[in-house]
């Protein structure tokens, strides 16, 4: 069992090679590598599979297979490459609404994000947000324009609350929000076993896979593939076959699916799509 966290592993799965030391160079550097390396995916809940949140398991999926994970894996995973360092790392609990009509009761608790204390500041860390990967930690500072290579980024503050909001189209649309309070294993596991099983979530009948590298972000949604390249190109096509899905995965993602591409490819190709991923 891998109880103890394998920090030269991890480092071998995101390609990573530079220091380990607690500063902001080298916590920029593993959060890139981390979501150009290990792809955001709902595999497992979209296929009925049992999600586990302990760091053997997720070491297990998320290190030494070619597989990703939802936001509570992807951040128990790099809170833990985090910790070993020497790094102070605070769990956060969020409440998604990238595709929340103004106004709307906003939902239940459902991501996970840090916070990570440095000498020079508070940084947000957050590799599982599978809307719209980020590809660098954040200055925790409200109203701040913070761009990264892939986009530009603002917490805003909003009553008691705050929010992460991306800049799209010349406005500010909001991924989660979030307060302060750490979350305890406990918080991540409920929330987890919710959204990994709830018939009406969407990651139980739809597959939502994101990887962002350096140059290109990349989505899939059940069938329907779109990459925005750093060059501005948007390129979208309809997957039409199993064999096409198999190589998105294997080429595009570097997944390797826990059932066959056959039955992935007939679970998602009539699926309706809609609403919006979280966490």
């Amino acid at each position: 069992m891998l109880d103890r966290f394998d920090l030269d592993a991890y480092f071998r799965r995101i390609g990573y090679g530079g220091p380990a030391r607690p500063d902001l160079e080298t916590l920029s550097a593993i959060h890139a590598r981390h979501v150009a390396a290990i792809p955001f995916e709902n595999l497992d809940p979209l296929t009925g599979r049992p999600v586990v949140l302990d760091i053997a398991a997720v070491q297990a999926k998320l290190i030494q297979r070619r597989r990703g994970g939802y936001c509570f894996e992807q951040n128990t995973l790099l809170k833990a490459a985090l910790e070993t360092i020497g790094f102070r790392v605070t769990g956060l609990g969020g409440r998604v609404v990238w595709m929340s009509a103004p106004g709307a009761p906003l939902g239940p608790r459902g991501h996970m994000l840090l916070m990570v204390d440095l000498p020079n500041g508070q940084f947000l860390a957050d590799v599982g947000f599978g809307a719209h990967l980020l590809d660098a930690p954040l200055r925790f500072a409200i109203d701040l324009e913070q761009s990264t290579p892939s986009a530009t980024y603002q917490i805003q503050r909003e009553g008691d609350l705050l929010a992460l909001a991306v800049r799209q189209n010349d406005a500010w649309r909001r991924a989660y929000v979030f307060n302060l309070e750490p979350q305890l294993a406990a918080d991540y596991s409920v929330a987890s076993w919710f959204y990994s099983t709830h018939p009406e979530i969407l990651f139980t009948h739809l597959l939502i896979m994101e990887r962002l590298t350096g140059d290109a972000r990349f989505n899939l949604l059940n069938t329907q593939l779109t990459e925005r390249w750093r060059d501005g190109r948007v390129v979208e096509r309809a997957l039409s076959s199993a064999d096409e899905l198999a190589e998105v995965l294997d080429k595009v993602f570097d997944i390797e699916p826990p059932v066959t591409a056959n039955d992935l490819f007939a679970k998602v190709s009539g699926s309706a799509v809609g609403g919006a991923p979280q966490p």
